[in-house]
């Protein structure tokens, strides 16, 4: 069986698995059709995702198909075309049993603790896919990079009208713009890169779009009527960014953190302790946030037909994957086929 495993920072090596065992109490077996290619995937072929351990089978962003199932499972049968919910909870720690199943204290997230996706076939908790008789394959892999989008405007706690910013129009920043305009929100990009804020505007519906620049409070004030932002989704994973995001929220408002950076972040107390400004972090998503991102594709509410730009062929990924690395490859979301 087929699979490709990055061995260390920059090295992936293709290697044979023995075929997948038949899966146990509560299992299923899947075939991998599709892979997203995340920015965890590329944080970690640079070296710079500190959750990510060597060598590992990456993958989490996935549309698979149930082979075979083991005893007890009913939410699926071999057939079906499923996305898969990545975070491998224990269901007892305190975080668990909250709900809080994203946070949970023994959590494995498939290609980032675990082995994930980029292999033929794997047995799966069958309660970690989600069905659709309607989506392909693509669309299911896209699933759980929207699932973080949505649960970072969730904790924003994002209200209709309210002017929301986000700092970074990669994968997650757009998949919060998603659901910011489904909140009916002003919504407001902020990144370096012209080319993902012509995307942004074109693709995404976007209201207005800034360019990094010494002047972002201004630009910001501006485009707000002098008030700034109620809400400031970081989706950089930039700490200077991230630092920097404090001094352009509005009175009362939100910044939420979904990018993750392993360096300091700082801020001056004043600066954000003047507008009363609420601090929050979004950290993977939750099983429901699956089933709703499925349903708003199936009745057309979200359109998935902009995301994917680039496309791979599985053999060939080793070759091509650092080309994702690159903005000047004019990358927004690739997908390996299996």
């Amino acid at each position: 069986m087929r699979a490709i495993v990055l061995q260390k920072p920059g090295q992936f090596e293709r290697i044979e698995l023995p075929e997948a065992a038949a899966p146990g109490a509560g299992e299923a077996l899947v075939r991998v059709h599709r892979v997203g290619v995340c920015g965890t995937d590329l944080s970690g072929f640079l070296g710079k995702m500190p959750f990510l351990s060597y060598p590992r089978i990456m993958g989490h962003e996935l549309g698979v198909e149930v082979v075979a199932v083991g005893p007890g499972v009913k939410n699926v049968s071999p057939g079906d075309r499923c996305s898969v919910e990545p975070y491998m909870n224990c269901g007892a720690c305190h975080a668990c049993r909250k709900g809080a199943s994203n946070c949970c204290a023994n959590l494995k997230v498939l290609g980032v603790m675990t082995d994930g996706g980029l292999r033929d076939r794997f047995l799966l908790r069958a309660d970690k896919l989600h069905v659709s008789k309607k989506l392909n394959f693509e669309q299911l892999a896209l699933v759980e990079t929207l699932a973080i989008g949505l649960h970072s405007v969730n904790r924003s706690a994002l209200a209709k009208g309210e002017n929301c910013l986000v700092i970074g129009a990669g994968p997650i920043g757009l998949s919060a713009i998603v659901f910011a305009k489904l909140a009916g929100a002003r919504v407001i990009a902020l990144d370096m890169s012209v080319h993902r804020l012509e995307f942004c505007r074109a693709k995404m519906g976007v209201d207005e779009t800034i360019v990094l620049s010494d002047q972002v409070e201004a630009d910001l004030r501006r485009v707000t009527e002098g008030n700034l932002p109620d809400v400031v989704i970081d989706a950089t994973g930039s700490n200077a960014s991230m630092s920097n995001a404090f001094g352009y929220v509005a009175p009362t408002g939100r910044l939420v953190y979904v990018g993750i950076t392993t360096k300091e972040v700082t801020f001056k107390h004043p600066i954000f302790h003047r507008p009363e400004g609420t601090l929050l972090c979004s950290r993977n998503a939750l099983p429901g946030d699956f089933t709703r991102i499925i349903k708003w594709i199936e009745d057309g509410s979200i359109d998935t037909q902009p995301w994917i730009t680039h496309r791979c062929a599985f053999e060939k990924m080793p070759e091509v994957f650092e080309s994702f690395t690159k903005p000047e490859t004019g990358v927004i979301k690739a997908v390996v086929e299996l």
